[in-house]
């Protein structure tokens, strides 16, 4: 799915309709910041992954609710991101560009809050179930995925940000 949407933003990116580009429209200090919150959520992710496997359900939940923050840092970055470029008429009905940019980042964003849905959960296994063989098996998906999506985003930001701000 994701390589459909980042095929169909390479192809669009170019195609502004007389509207604003990327360059115009990115603020590259806050997408670092969000970057390094997604980096920092995969980081603690491990370690809460590790604390889980380890036994110290304290400092799985430590390393979690970390990753919960981050987590949710980053999509409040991005939604005021979005925001922001909606309040400039910059929306993506506005141009093919924007179409497809919203179309990727916002992809991208639901995928992470539903990771954050399943974290919650995940948390709520381990209070409730301890580390048992199952539980340590659904936390691994889980960070699997957590993983995946830090993956797919330095795609997003290399891609969308870095070379659509030059």
């Amino acid at each position: 799915m994701f390589s459909g949407l980042f095929a169909a933003y390479a192809v669009l990116s170019g195609n502004t309709a007389g509207g604003p580009t990327g360059a115009e429209l990115f603020n590259l200090r806050n997408v670092f910041i969000e970057t390094m919150c997604l980096l920092f959520s995969s980081y603690t992710c491990g370690l809460g992954a590790l604390s889980a496997e380890r036994r110290q359900p304290g400092r799985f939940l430590l390393f979690n609710v970390l990753t919960l923050v981050l987590g949710a840092a980053f999509l409040i970055i991005e939604s005021t991101e979005f925001t922001g470029m909606v309040a400039k008429g910059a929306g993506p009905s506005r141009s093919a560009f924007l179409s497809a940019f919203f179309t990727l980042v916002g992809t991208h964003g639901v995928h992470v809050t539903s990771g954050l849905v399943f974290l919650v959960y995940m948390m709520a296994q381990v209070i409730a179930k301890g580390s048992r063989p199952h539980v340590l098996r659904r936390l691994l998906c889980f960070s699997l995925f957590w993983h995946a999506l830090d993956i797919i985003w330095v795609g997003v930001f290399t891609l969308v940000y870095l070379m659509g701000a030059r």
